[in-house]
């Protein structure tokens, strides 16, 4: 039995498949569209928000579809294996934009966007790295100054997921330089507002139609009751997001994983050479055994951080752990799967070589795997 079979209840097993069935269905005839003209169809949006797979993790109260975190990442797991671009804008969505209104926003703020994001009558995003704050997230030079009933709101923001496309964002800026770290504060920003612009559209290596862009913030204006979280507290707001966004990315990892193996396994048993299924040469067995065990681990891994995470337990290094393992394993794995399928692989007639080019971001994308490392570093030497 799977590993997966026997470590998720019944509820949490039927979202995950049926977000797969989903995927299969609606977005295997995107794809190649997506990845040829680095297009995000809103048509797929339509589908996952008719679905409600738009509103998990926030209560039917506030317009979500109930559920919790491991749901969320279930769906995104299920939906990588079609379309790892899209789950990637789901997640910008989902839990970097709308579970962290969930969790840090007035109920004004609540009542106010939730619905609408959970309906996907919005596309939400997150705008915390500059061109000069990449991993170190906390130098940011983006502004916020008081005016009135305003903050005036200038800067600009890069490697934006969904900015180029997003209605809402969840924006750090500096509120109190004074005050260095501890002087950030988060809001939400629509960017409809005058003073908004996306300046550019990045042509990309991998996650082809799911839109990144750089941000520019002209002195626009946000009223007071848009701060996210309490004033000058946007470093315990970037803390909480970053753990949950890496449970959630190493979700997606697991998704790569998933497919590369299953279509390993598929090509390894058809392909013959020297008169037989090469899933019968020893080295190929040893390839796709590595990638069945790590995905196990993987799975196991990550499902316990969100599980945590779900507890409100503090998963800081467990978070780093779980995405560092989970992104170099699949980027193991799309390396196997390329191998496995030989000539073929190295071409686009087969999903092999465009899993290959988008599991990198893993690698780079929610602090770097260095950072990660550090992370996990610091978090041993804590109490001893």
């Amino acid at each position: 039995m799977e590993v997966m079979e026997t470590v998720l209840d019944s509820e949490h097993r039927a979202i995950y498949h049926g977000a797969l069935r989903l995927a299969r269905e609606k977005l295997t005839g995107c794809v190649a569209q997506m990845e040829r003209e680095n297009r995000f169809p809103p048509e797929i949006w339509q589908h996952l928000a008719d679905a409600g797979f738009l509103g998990v993790g926030v209560e039917e109260s506030l317009g979500g579809t109930g559920g919790d975190y491991l749901a969320a990442a279930l769906i995104a797991q299920a939906v990588t294996r079609v379309s790892p671009a899209t789950a990637l804008s789901m997640g910008a969505h989902v839990n970097l934009c709308m579970h962290n209104i969930l969790r840090n926003g007035s109920p004004f703020l609540q009542a106010q966007y939730l619905p609408q994001l959970a309906s996907g009558t919005m596309i939400g995003g997150m705008a915390l790295t500059e061109p000069d704050a990449g991993s170190d997230a906390m130098s940011i030079r983006t502004r916020a100054e008081p005016d009135g009933a305003d903050y005036i709101l200038t800067g600009t923001k890069t490697f934006i997921t969904n900015g180029p496309i997003a209605d809402l964002l969840v924006v750090y800026a500096v509120t109190d330089p004074a005050l260095g770290t501890r002087g950030l504060s988060a809001f939400v920003v629509e960017t409809h507002w005058d003073g908004f612009h996306a300046s550019q559209s990045f042509d990309k290596l991998g996650m082809r139609g799911s839109p990144t862009g750089e941000l520019v913030f002209d002195h626009l204006r946000v009223p007071r009751d848009h701060l996210l979280g309490p004033l000058n507290g946007g470093a315990g707001v970037i803390m909480s997001g970053l753990d949950l966004e890496r449970a959630y990315y190493a979700a997606t990892a697991v998704g790569i994983m998933e497919e590369m193996l299953e279509q390993s396994l598929r090509y390894a048993q058809q392909r013959k050479q020297f008169g037989q299924p090469i899933a019968q040469f020893e080295m190929i067995g040893e390839k796709l055994a590595d990638m069945s065990t790590q995905l196990d681990a993987a799975r196991l891994f990550t499902y316990h951080t969100l599980a945590q995470a779900q507890k409100g337990e503090r998963v800081s290094r467990m978070a780093a752990s779980a995405l560092l393992f989970a992104a170099e394993a699949a980027n193991r794995a799309t390396t196997q799967a390329l191998q496995i399928h030989g000539g073929y692989g190295y071409t686009k007639d087969f999903p092999v070589e465009r899993f290959f080019r988008d599991a990198k971001l893993l690698d780079i994308g929610a602090g770097t795997n260095e950072i990660r490392r550090l992370i996990i570093a610091r978090e041993l030497f804590k109490n001893r």
